[in-house]
Formats: structure tokens, C-alpha cells, sequence
């Protein structure tokens, strides 16, 4: 399904909640917009935490760690997350108004606290040589079980050119897996697939993809897209970079 909720009174928007809305994701995810000089603590028994920073500054302290975060542009600047397990509380203190986004899941596992800073992120690009480069864009993975086994979670990122697809070629896996969509100008649009279901994506939507579900997206000519990709692991099942290409397209990656 795919969705555009309100923020609430604390600016808080609900994308997932594992017992509430959407609760077949398996994670809680927020968007969260705080105003300078706003506070927030997050800190739980039973869940990981990952807080990225969409856009804005804001200072983050945890466990008697301070780091201020800084990222003018959603689309241009490369990510801070930071991810810690249960237990660890985090304070964000927004330095000018900034928008923060909140993923959590259960793990019982204990690790190491990690702050993924812009020199530790690597930006893959994808699909430029192929298909007269409709499908070009630029892949950022924060983290995943590759260097972070020990999570439930996997974050990352992707930048959609104007009129360009991305998710491609369609393809769907087993993980439930979450959209959140920007656009760099709030009339922007494009549309997400996901099954045989079309939707309209918008500034600040989202997408909330059942595993197995196909999920190929596309964006509008002279509008930029970007958005966060969050997947839930499976018990005894991690996602691997694990692609079930849909089998009538598979063709096209022979081209």
C-alpha cells in the first residue's frame, strides 16, 4: 500500500508500527520535523534504534557521546544515521528546524553503538548503461547484514532522476520493505508499482511493500526523487541483497 499521513500535534508521522498500523512491516518507523532548540529522547527495552537525519542539523548524544550532525540537502549531501541496540538512549537536540527519521525493530542483541558518518557512506551507481539510462540512479546502502549482521534492519537510500525508474527491473523478495519518498519540490510526483497495483508517490508518502510483492517506481520529468529503503530481516532469513526477479522481465538484463 502506499500512503500519505499527517503529522500530529508533536509533528510525528506514523509510517509503521509493529502493533499498529502497517504492523506486517515489523518496525516502528517515524518521521519526526523539530523546531530549533526542540528536544527529543528515544530509548527502548526491546528494540534497535536507527535515527537519520533527512535534512537540518541537530546535535545527537548517547552513552556520553556527542556528535552534531549537519545535512543541508536531502538529495545532495550523503547520509548520518546513527544505530544503537536496546537500552541506549539517544537525545537529539535540533539546531535549526531539521527532520529526523526513526526506524526501529525487536532484537535481543547486543552491539556495538555506530554512527555512520558521510565518509563511511559509498554511493553505487546503478543501471547507468543500460536501457538508454531510464533505470540510472544512485544506490546508498547504511547499513546492512553485510556490515551489520548483527541487526534485524537494513537502511539505505536512493536518488531518482527526473523521468527515470528505479527498483528495476522489477523484482520483489520475501523482507517486508518501507518507502519513504521526498521530492525537491512539493508539487513533485511519480508512481509506485507494487504488485499489479499502481500509486501515486508525493512529497512525504510512503510505501509499505509486503514480502513477495513486486515493486518497480518511477518519477516524473523535471522533479528529483529520493528515498529511504528500510527492510526487516526474517527470522533464520536475512535479506542479502536477495532479488527475485519477475521472471517476464528478466530479458531486459540481457540487454
Amino acid at each position: 500500500m502506499l500512503k500519505n499521513s499527517i503529522y500530529n500535534e508533536d509533528k510525528i508521522k506514523t509510517i509503521s508500527e509493529i502493533n499498529g498500523e502497517n504492523k506486517n512491516m515489523m518496525m516502528d518507523i517515524y518521521s519526526k520535523i523539530m523546531s530549533k532548540d526542540e528536544y527529543f529522547r528515544v530509548v527502548s527495552d526491546d528494540k534497535e534504534i536507527a535515527i537519520l537525519l533527512i535534512q537540518g542539523s541537530v546535535n545527537l548524544e548517547w552513552k556520553g557521546n556527542s556528535y552534531i550532525a549537519k545535512r543541508e540537502s536531502f538529495f545532495d549531501d550523503l547520509p548520518i544515521c546513527l544505530h544503537v541496540p536496546k537500552n541506549v538512549e539517544i537525545i537529539v537536540k535540533a539546531l535549526e528546524e531539521s527532520e529526523i527519521l526513526i526506524q526501529k525493530t525487536i532484537n535481543n542483541n547486543t552491539f556495538e553503538c555506530k554512527l555512520y558518518k558521510k565518509s563511511d557512506i559509498e554511493v553505487t551507481n546503478s543501471s547507468y548503461e543500460l536501457w538508454d539510462g531510464t533505470a540510472k540512479r544512485d544506490i546508498i546502502t547504511i547499513f546492512d547484514y553485510d556490515n551489520a549482521p548483527y541487526s534485524n534492519m537494513v537502511m539505505g537510500e536512493v536518488r531518482n532522476y527526473p523521468g527515470k525508474w528505479s527498483s528495476f527491473v522489477p523484482h520483489s523478495h520475501p523482507h517486508p520493505e518501507v518507502y519513504y519518498y521526498r521530492f525537491d519540490k512539493s508539487q513533485g510526483f511519480g508512481a509506485c508499482f507494487i504488485g499489479d497495483n499502481a500509486y501515486k508517490i508525493t512529497d512525504g508518502s510512503y510505501a509499505a511493500i509486503s514480502g513477495g510483492m513486486s515493486h518497480p517506481q518511477v518519477c516524473a520529468p523535471g522533479y528529483r526523487m529520493a528515498y529511504v529503503w528500510m527492510i526487516r530481516h526474517l527470522d533464520g532469513n536475512p535479506w542479502n541483497k536477495t532479488r527475485i526477479d519477475d521472471e517476464e522481465h528478466v530479458w531486459l538484463l540481457n540487454n
